[in-house]
C-alpha cells in the first residue's frame, strides 16, 4: 500500500507523524480525501474530527481545532492552532465546554440581558473545537 508522510503540528508541539493511507479533512472549501501522490495543494481547515486511514486498514481520530494544510504528492502537513489525540482528551471536560458554549448561544438567541456582551463568533468557535474533541474520542453530541 502507498503512504503519505502526515504532519499535524501545534504551536506548542509535533502532536502527530506517522505515514498513512489517506487523511480526510474538512477544509474551508468542503471535506477532502487526500491519498498518496495527492497535487500540491494548501486549505484553510475547519474545527473537525480528522479521519486517518492507517496502513494496516484501520482508522484513527484526531481533535482539529482549525488551521492550515499544506499538501504535497509525499507529505501533509496540518498547521493546527490546537490538535489532540483521543487519549489526550479529558471528555468531562470538553462536554462541560460543549455545554458552556451552546448555553451562550443559546441565551444569545433569547438576547438574555446577561449575556449580552458574549462574542458569538467565540462561542460558535468554541462549540466546534468541543464537538471535534467528542467526536475524537467517539462520544459526539450531535
Amino acid at each position: 500500500m502507498a503512504t503519505v508522510n502526515l504532519e499535524i503540528v501545534t504551536p506548542n508541539k509535533k502532536v502527530y507523524s506517522e505515514n498513512i493511507g489517506m487523511a480526510i479533512v474538512r477544509s474551508t472549501g468542503g471535506e477532502l480525501g487526500i491519498l498518496p501522490k495527492h497535487a500540491p495543494l494548501v486549505t484553510g481547515i475547519l474545527p473537525h474530527a480528522m479521519r486517518v486511514k492507517k496502513e494496516d486498514s484501520s482508522e484513527e481520530l484526531i481533535a482539529v481545532c482549525g488551521g492550515f494544510m499544506e499538501v504535497k504528492p509525499d507529505k501533509i502537513t496540518v498547521l493546527a492552532s490546537a490538535a489532540e489525540l483521543p487519549i489526550n482528551i479529558d471528555v468531562n471536560r470538553a462536554k462541560k465546554a460543549y455545554d458552556r458554549a451552546k448555553e451562550r448561544l443559546d441565551a444569545l438567541q433569547k438576547s438574555q440581558e446577561e449575556y449580552k456582551n458574549i462574542d458569538s463568533m467565540r462561542a460558535q468557535a468554541a462549540l466546534e473545537r468541543a464537538k471535534a474533541r467528542l467526536k475524537a474520542t467517539k462520544n459526539p453530541i450531535d
